[in-house]
């Protein structure tokens, strides 16, 4: 992989300005002394004018255009999932590194294959995973690894949300099952990420799915997990909660500590106790936040993550074989809930 030198700054595209774009225009503000934002691609004409003018930059219809067009570093990927796949494919056949939003993919071997794609090209793939950055979850993932919980009993998640049939109604391709996936493959998938990052390898899976609005997949399921080292767990998630967004949480039982993250979006620490106190206990008060978005404050400090790898200074905090463990997961569900039996993973065709 070639490094950016640290004189340059790193020429950056957005591709797709719906809802999740602004969170990365936002990021590169923020990081402008580093990073420059060169060009946006969008399907929608009157959506690419818009940003157009609002950001003061070259806008394109077509992917493969702007890549022929512009001198990129790096391309910021946030259109619908089921197409992740092959616009990775065309960055990294332009040996541009890629950076894409939650789910990396909506099939397995489309998310194999965006990691083959950049490996053979020499390029960087980034998934965007930046609730690991909340400080309430750097708290948590620092008090499990230095093993402060003891055996970790059980583990349960909610993800307690609301999407109403004019959400889905936006575009055509939410609610689908080729472009979007459902409540655990979409809206809580920075949540299934915590499965594996927090608390290691699963062995199995169980879970089981409904749909009450009128799409293609769920909106309300739950999922049953046991870890490889013999953990317990759980996983609740629904769209359905009136009126509004209720709850993003998750607990952690182990023989030596309890701790609970709440909030909307695992921004409140609830509950934090060890049978040893440590120094950092005192910082639980100033990790929790109030938050009126779902998507936390983590793109920043994303972005700085993968300046730095950029540059040859760190690793990569989430790249495509991370990306691949929790599309795993949500793959694996998938085949629970449609075949009616338990999953094993890794899980195999």
């Amino acid at each position: 992989m070639k490094n950016i030198n640290k004189n340059k700054k790193i020429r950056i595209a957005v591709v797709g300005c719906g809802r999740i774009s602004k969170n990365h225009f936002d990021s590169i503000k923020t990081h402008q002394n580093n990073i420059e934002l060169i060009s946006i691609c969008d399907i929608n004409p009157k959506v690419l004018s818009q940003c157009e003018r609002q950001h003061n930059v070259k806008g394109y219809l077509d992917l493969g255009r702007m890549l022929d067009s512009e001198n990129l570093d790096l391309v910021a990927i946030c259109t619908p999932s089921g197409i992740h796949a092959e616009q990775t494919k065309i960055c990294a056949m332009h040996g541009v590194n890629v950076m894409t939003e939650k789910p990396m993919a909506t099939r397995w071997d489309d998310g194999l294959r965006m990691v083959k794609a950049c490996d053979d090209a020499g390029v960087r793939l980034f998934v965007v995973k930046q609730n690991r950055f909340n400080a309430t979850l750097k708290l948590l993932k620092r008090a499990i690894e230095e093993n402060r919980f003891g055996k970790i009993n059980m583990v349960h998640i909610n993800v307690f949300w609301t999407r109403p049939q004019s959400y889905y109604d936006q575009a055509k391709w939410r609610g689908t099952w080729e472009f979007d996936g459902g409540a655990f493959m979409n809206q809580a998938s920075h949540y299934v990420d915590l499965l594996d990052w927090l608390i290691g390898p699963i062995d199995k899976i169980h879970a089981m799915m409904t749909t009450t609005r009128d799409i293609e997949v769920e909106d309300t399921g739950v999922i049953n997990i046991k870890w490889r080292k013999g953990t317990l767990g759980s996983m609740s998630v629904t769209m359905l909660t009136y009126p509004k967004n209720l709850e993003g949480s998750i607990t952690i039982l182990g023989e030596n500590g309890t701790v609970k993250i709440g909030g909307v979006a695992v921004n409140d620490i609830q509950h934090w106790e060890f049978d040893k106190p440590k120094d950092y206990d005192k910082q639980v008060n100033d990790a929790s936040y109030k938050t009126t978005s779902i998507y936390g404050f983590g793109h920043p400090l994303y972005y700085e993550n993968i300046i730095k790898v950029l540059r040859g200074e760190v690793e990569p905090e989430t790249d495509g074989r991370e990306g691949l463990k929790s599309l795993e997961v949500l793959i694996a569900a998938y085949l629970s809930a449609r075949d009616g039996k338990t999953i094993s993973l890794p899980i195999e065709y």
